[in-house]
């Protein structure tokens, strides 16, 4: 047993200790520096037995891990990230992926009686996934401890998506002395950026400084000579040599942020960025940088006031702050789903319990199809293997496909700063060059020079690189505001077993004409005008959609009364119908623009629909605007009340006799007892000849 008082000795969570309960699940709600990390998990293990604690970073698990040994003077603890174990039979701190492969080999979690997922309100893809797991495990496991703890206030989410009770805390927190230090060229981030970010780090104390990256954490160093750098890519003994050095200035990504404590700090620099995953329209995912969220902002700035007041200098302005987004996006909404998918393929859940679902996973099945990790959606033996490879899929295909000696590139790819472990993995192949080693990994981004810095990716966007080399394999592109720059590439040979083959069937002055294409991806590389039959020009067709056939004035006026009872009465959308015979149509020779898009259009009705159709929805009606509009001369409508279409109200354009616009109204009786007076005032001179009614609604005439 844990003594938590000894453990617990001036951390505020000791306070609530006592209250936590005997069986879960729970949520544990306690802001940065209250020693939740610390006490809460030999808490559990006291109640529970074994006890398995996720923290979202390596260096977060090592820091955590032994803290606690430290404190509780126990050799019971340990950790586990990618290449370094340390037994612990109390409580063992691993990072999310290790728990998501530990899940997959051993389901039901044998001989672990409590899991606590720590940092939840950071919203990991990892994070989320092992939640979701760990709930499901908890469903068959009775005798599981399930406990999840959010440094921010969101915690009833958690609670409510858990079914569990919650466990509060706050926090002891010193004044902060905030002050504000914006430069021009935050969101670009300059070189000159980065330098004012430097320059903010004066005074004797120890400063934490925040920046969105690597790169950003090695220039800012560059700038001060008592500097040294924090983050995720560092070998272990370099993350201990930044917590523990004598250094006045540490320079760190997010990995500082809320899960690990840099002793000393009374001062905090922050940037206002942060490095996020993000997938464009284009289907390519990359991180980019944005501006931090208004809870990441308020945690960072807490770190300096853990010890006593402490100083905060944010690089930008408190209208900047005002205008951050609320919370933390999940990367689940964002990120490449791509090993996400894997793993939850290996699991074999069909209705695993994710906080958030994702919005679209087809671009990722694609990818898993493509290395042969899925099978028409079924995950194969080879998808089960790289399942339990701790790399992103695609790269573990790679390292498969080539063997150890491949590793250093996939451990370049992967960011890991050891390639030993890699080469344990796999057996020796021989020489494994590192452009074919990146094209197996990334073949949508082979790329061929195209002139003047530019290169067309297989994937069909344009990137920008400085190089000689005909053909390419990317490793790593930059999104820019108007461009997209490969960071790191290699050459690779003309890839001539990606070569493939298709015929593609286009519309010239409406007709289909023939080409047969060899290309790699989107690159083309030859394009021969050929003959297609009816079959082969209708399989080629297949990318025609109902925009794709133009419309005379009266289909276009059908289209838009059958939108219109699509929103007000629920009627099929015409748009996501089956035109399969316009296409076989085309495919046999018959122009587009001679489709009858009229009977198209009524076949994906109902008969019952098509009878009354003219009676629901009138044709002397206008329905462009999405309602009913009609165009009339006001002495029409003398002696007549407003009329409703599909229960929504007709809109009136009331006109002179000479056809101009005189009032628009959707509610006759209240024009007619008062702005027609003025219309009538003004139109009885004007066309003497006409009927103007002092009581237009008893008048029959024109």
């Amino acid at each position: 047993m844990f003594d938590l008082a000894k453990i617990g000795r001036g951390l505020p969570v000791s306070r609530v200790v006592d209250q936590i309960p005997q069986h879960g699940p729970l949520v544990v709600e306690a802001p940065p520096g209250t020693g939740k990390t610390t006490l809460i998990p030999p808490a559990v293990a006291n109640i529970a037995g074994k006890t398995l604690v996720t923290a979202p970073r390596r260096v977060a698990v090592r820091s955590a891990a032994k803290r606690l040994a430290h404190l509780s003077e126990s050799s019971k603890v340990g950790y586990s990230i990618r290449g370094e174990h340390k037994d612990g039979s109390a409580v063992e701190f691993v990072t999310p992926g290790v728990l998501l492969n530990r899940l997959l080999k051993d389901p039901g979690l044998e001989g672990v009686g409590a899991v606590v997922i720590d940092e939840v309100h950071e919203r990991q893809l990892d994070t989320d996934l092992v939640l979701a797991m760990c709930m499901e495990v908890a469903l068959l496991r009775d005798d599981l401890y399930l406990a999840a703890m959010s440094a921010t206030l969101d915690a009833k989410k958690f609670a409510d998506h858990m079914g569990a009770q919650i466990l509060s805390t706050e926090a002891v927190t010193h004044p902060l002395d905030i002050t504000y230090a914006p430069h021009a060229d935050r969101i670009r981030g300059t070189r000159e950026f980065y330098r004012h970010v430097a320059d903010q780090t004066t005074g004797d104390d120890r400063t934490l400084v925040f920046v969105p990256g690597v790169r950003e954490v090695d220039l800012v160093c560059r700038f001060l000579d008592d500097a040294i750098p924090l983050h995720g890519r560092q070998s272990s003994k370099e993350q201990d040599e930044a917590l523990n050095g004598e250094k006045r200035v540490v320079v760190a990504t997010s990995v500082a942020e809320s899960s690990i404590t840099v002793p000393g700090v009374r001062k905090v620099v922050d940037a206002g960025l942060s490095r996020v995953p993000k997938r464009d329209n284009r289907g390519m995912t990359g991180l980019v940088t944005v501006s931090e969220a208004k809870t990441s902002a308020d945690q960072r700035a807490g770190r300096a006031g853990r010890l006593g007041p402490g100083e905060v200098v944010r690089v930008f302005s408190r209208d900047d702050y005002a205008n951050f987004q609320p919370d933390i996006t999940p990367e689940i909404l964002t990120a490449d789903l791509t090993g996400a998918l894997l793993t939850m393929k290996a699991w074999g859940s069909p209705d695993l319990p994710l906080l958030d679902q994702p919005a679209n996973t087809d671009e990722a099945e694609a990818n898993l199809e493509a290395i042969g990790a899925l099978n028409n959606g079924t995950i194969t033996d080879f998808g089960k293997k790289l399942a339990t490879l701790p790399l992103d899929p695609r790269l573990g295909a790679a390292l498969l496909e080539f063997g150890s000696q491949a590793a250093g590139t996939i451990a370049r790819l992967a960011g890991e700063a050891d390639a030993k472990r890699l080469r344990r993995l796999v057996p020796d192949k021989g020489p494994a060059d590192p452009g074919e080693v990146i094209a197996a990994a990334f073949p949508q981004w082979i790329a061929k020079n195209v002139g003047e810095g530019e290169y067309l990716l297989a994937s069909g966007t344009r990137a920008k690189y400085n190089s000689n080399h005909e053909w390419i394999a990317a490793a790593e592109l930059q999104r820019t505001a108007h461009s997209v720059i490969i960071r790191d590439a290699e050459p690779i040979a003309f890839p001539q077993h990606r070569v493939v083959e298709h015929k593609r069937a286009m519309l010239v002055d409406d007709k289909v004409r023939g080409r047969l294409i060899t290309s790699i991806g989107a690159i083309e590389l030859s394009s021969t005008p050929i003959k297609l039959d009816p079959d082969e020009a209708a399989e080629a067709l297949t990318h025609l959609k109902f925009e794709d056939f133009p419309l005379t004035d009266k289909e276009r006026h059908l289209k838009e009364r059958l939108d219109f009872l699509r929103d007000a009465l629920g009627w099929p959308d015409v748009v996501q119908g089956d035109y399969s015979v316009e296409v076989a149509e085309v495919a046999r020779g018959s122009s587009i623009s001679n489709c009858d898009m009229r009977a198209a259009m009524l076949r994906q009705l109902d008969w019952k629909q098509v009878a009354e159709l003219d009676q629901i929805a009138p044709k002397e009606y206008q329905y462009d605007t999405g309602r009913p509009v009609k165009r009339v001369k006001l002495q029409h409508m003398f002696g007549k009340q407003g009329q409703t279409v599909a229960g929504v109200k007709v809109l009136y354009h009331l006109l002179s006799p000479a056809g101009r616009p005189l009032a628009v109204t959707d509610d006759l009786d209240s024009f007619w007892a008062g702005p027609y007076q003025q219309v009538r005032k003004e139109m009885r001179g004007r066309y003497p000849k006409h009927a103007w009614p002092e009581d237009p609604t008893s008048h029959t005439g024109k």
